[in-house]
């Protein structure tokens, strides 16, 4: 699977899906804030429920793992467009200022959220014939589509009202949850390859026999293709074979690791949400610096994310890139350090862009790779709790540093140690066979 043109109907319509949700969670979301304020909730408590949201949407990730490991995709999406148009029309309809319908109903639309992108990531990755990567990469780039077209659709809108968004969002996710549930159901169920049911019954044989019982100069199982059969066949052999090996099993301090990198990658990514909108605002003298960082940010991965990991890094596993990625971010905000005007803010987009590009979709295929495949949404949603753990550490500690150090740097210079620790760290991770591209 390499492009759009190959794709299936059933990808086509869950990457259509991303498109929407994206757009329109990017519609309301930079309004909120707004529409919070001139309802009159006080300052402290609307950033409590902005990031209320994010955090409802990322920390219910492992539920969502769990439910989707029990009781599959069509249920747990059904769940999650019910919870996410519950919850923008109880706040649509929420009066005024009170506290306990607009924080129920952001917290419905956060879990909601978590119920429809890990349900849609899933059903992406263990899509029959398609490349887990190139799949990442796809969903990346639709995603920062949204990133693009939802705040200005939104702004748009917004002279109609805050309510006209929000009905808009329960519309689209009406006529996307009838589209995607007649997708899932009637999904044919893959069929088994005949080659692979001539190799599959000497697989755990010939991986649990000796060398002594292994022919020598054999480099596959008995009853697989003899070395004269044609090359399209014998690829049909490696792919079947190559589908009934176990994946590789790692051990808690290897799942730990990758948690720790999480909690990295989005304590330093959520900077650009507290610490960073404030400096550029002083080294460019305009508060609208951050939405430049923003719409250039979702611009260049939308351009470039797909070509980058199926091109450039076709050959290259997830733990170097990773490292790659890691090392970009510390160069970012070293860049920072520099405090030259708009010349800082245009040099950091760059760098900040290529380390998201590349460490998102890593940490996904990371897991992906190794996670057995009915424990595939159970494993992505404990990287999402990792990542909810690290948007919250991450911004309470850069506004505290922000406080408590003397000058900008001195917090670009932590954020940036950070990064280099997370490099390091994700050399520690062992080195995978390049089994998606």
């Amino acid at each position: 699977m390499t492009a759009w043109g190959e794709a299936s109907s059933r990808i086509r319509v869950l990457l259509v899906a991303v498109l929407v949700t994206g757009v329109t969670t990017f519609m309301f979301l930079p309004l909120l804030a707004i529409d919070l304020t001139a309802r009159g909730v006080r300052a402290g408590v609307m950033g409590a429920m902005v990031g209320l949201l994010a955090f409802s949407s990322q920390g219910f990730s492992l539920v969502t793992g769990l439910l989707l490991d029990r009781f599959g995709a069509l249920r747990v999406l059904g769940c999650g467009f019910a919870f996410r148009i519950a919850g923008y029309l109880i706040l649509g309809l929420s009066p005024g200022k009170a506290l306990a319908p607009l924080t129920g109903g952001i917290v419905a639309i956060g879990v909601g959220g978590s119920m429809l992108g890990l349900t849609i990531k899933t059903m992406l990755v263990t899509e029959p014939a398609s490349s887990p990567r190139a799949m990442l990469a796809l969903r990346s780039t639709f995603v920062n589509v949204g990133v693009v077209v939802g705040p200005a659709l939104g702004a748009l809108t917004y002279r109609a009202g805050f309510r006209v968004i929000l009905l808009v969002c329960v519309l689209s996710h009406l006529v996307l949850a009838i589209r995607l549930v007649q997708v899932r159901a009637n999904r044919p169920e893959p069929r088994r390859p005949a080659v692979a049911e001539a190799t599959s019954a000497n697989i755990e044989a010939w991986a649990s026999s000796s060398p002594a019982e292994v022919p020598s100069g054999s480099a596959s199982p008995p009853g697989s293709a003899p070395n004269h059969v044609s090359p399209a066949r014998a690829g049909t052999v490696a792919a079947a074979t190559q589908s009934a090996v176990p994946h590789p099993v790692w051990g808690a301090a290897n799942w730990g690791t990758l948690c720790v990198i999480t909690v990295a990658y989005w304590a330093i990514y959520s900077q650009l949400n507290t610490v960073v909108p404030v400096a550029v605002k002083a080294m460019t003298g305009t508060p609208t610096a951050i939405s430049v960082i923003f719409t250039l940010n979702g611009a260049l991965v939308v351009l470039f994310q797909y070509v980058l990991l199926q091109r450039v890094f076709k050959r290259a596993d997830a733990r170097t890139l990773l490292i790659l990625g890691f090392v970009s971010f510390a160069i970012a905000y070293t860049i920072l350090m520099s405090e030259a005007g708009w010349w800082s803010v245009l040099c950091f987009v760059l760098p900040l862009t290529l380390a998201e590009m590349l460490i998102g979709p890593s940490l996904d295929e990371q897991v992906v790779r190794v996670a057995p495949r009915h424990r595939t949404g159970r494993a992505l949603g404990v990287l999402s709790t990792a990542a909810a753990c690290g948007s919250l550490l991450g911004a309470s500690l850069g506004g505290t540093l922000f406080e408590a150090l003397d000058g900008r740097a001195a917090v670009w210079m932590a954020v940036a140690g950070c990064a280099v620790a997370a490099a390091g760290a994700s050399a520690l991770l062992p080195k995978s066979r390049r089994g998606y591209v």
